[in-house]
């Protein structure tokens, strides 16, 4: 029966999309499908790194630092997450990359779910 509940681990999930976990590119009916926002549980090893900036972003989006240390370069700026629960918000517009600066997991919320929309 479906219920419109959906269980799940984000760890397992996660891999399945790229990470992503709520969004518009969810099956019609699955209740992880939305078209207002965008989830991902981030695991990224120290050194990885976002290689191409992320430029001409149409979306605002907030990243919550679960565990590690991980770096959000901005122009002219980097901010350090280093604390469980550090975070940073950016709006539409802001140019940005990222690096893993230790084993990490971040929890990333952006709004809104895009159609057709991915950075390189």
């Amino acid at each position: 029966m479906d219920d419109g509940v959906y269980v799940g681990n984000a760890g397992k999930d996660a891999a399945v999309d790229r990470g992503w976990l709520l969004g518009h590119f969810k099956e019609p009916g699955d209740p992880r499908r939305s078209e207002a926002v965008e989830v991902k549980w981030g695991v990224h090893p120290r050194g990885e790194g976002r290689v191409q900036w992320v430029r001409g972003e149409v979306r605002t989006a907030v990243l919550v630092l679960v565990s590690g240390r991980f770096r959000v370069e901005f122009p002219g700026r980097s901010v350090l997450l280093e604390e469980q629960g550090d975070y940073v918000v950016w709006g539409a517009g802001v140019d940005h990359s990222w690096t893993a600066e230790q084993d990490s997991v971040v929890l990333t919320v952006r709004w809104p779910s895009v159609s057709g929309y991915a950075a390189p």
